[in-house]
């Protein structure tokens, strides 16, 4: 079931970031990061897999380098440090609607952050702070969203798959 929310998280960003304004300075509210967001709340499944769960994540993220970025093993290191501050959380956080919430926000903004001190220092990108916060704040609310459905689908699965329970 996981391969499966990567695998439509993955193609809902290439097809929400085609038909949606992606430009400087005219970025919609609905910047997509599904998958980042899909990383975060699939954790909880793979308690006692984390092999499995950072292969996952490493395969993914060269997919995402592939098929979006063209920067190979950028996104794969990017996801696998998404990862580990996933399983942290998770590892010592209960996880509720709110705290969701906050949890996705401070991901997200890690996620960005980490990806264009990257591009600045390499300079890649002309980067400014104002592009990154603004990128960061103009893409919470699709991905809260998302992270609040796929929350609620992960929350009906039996509770043998997971090593939380997600309230």
């Amino acid at each position: 079931m996981t391969i499966i929310l990567m695998i439509i998280s993955l193609l809902l960003d290439g097809f929400i970031t085609n038909y949606l304004p992606y430009l400087p300075n005219h970025l919609s509210l609905f910047t997509p990061l599904l998958t980042i967001t899909t990383i975060f709340i699939i954790t909880p499944l793979y308690h006692k897999k984390d092999k499995n769960y950072y292969i996952i994540l490493l395969i993914f993220g060269i997919i995402y380098d592939l098929f979006y970025t063209n920067l190979l093993f950028l996104n794969a290191l990017l996801f696998i440090g998404i990862g580990y501050i996933s399983k942290y959380i998770n590892k010592n956080y209960e996880i509720t609607h709110i705290r969701l919430i906050i949890f996705l926000i401070l991901i997200i903004s890690i996620y960005e952050s980490s990806y264009a001190l990257i591009l600045w220092i390499f300079q890649l990108v002309p980067i400014t702070l104002s592009k990154v916060i603004y990128k960061i704040i103009h893409s919470l609310l699709l991905n809260c969203i998302v992270g609040e459905l796929l929350y609620i689908i992960i929350n009906k699965i039996p509770k043998k798959y997971k090593r939380i329970s997600i309230n």
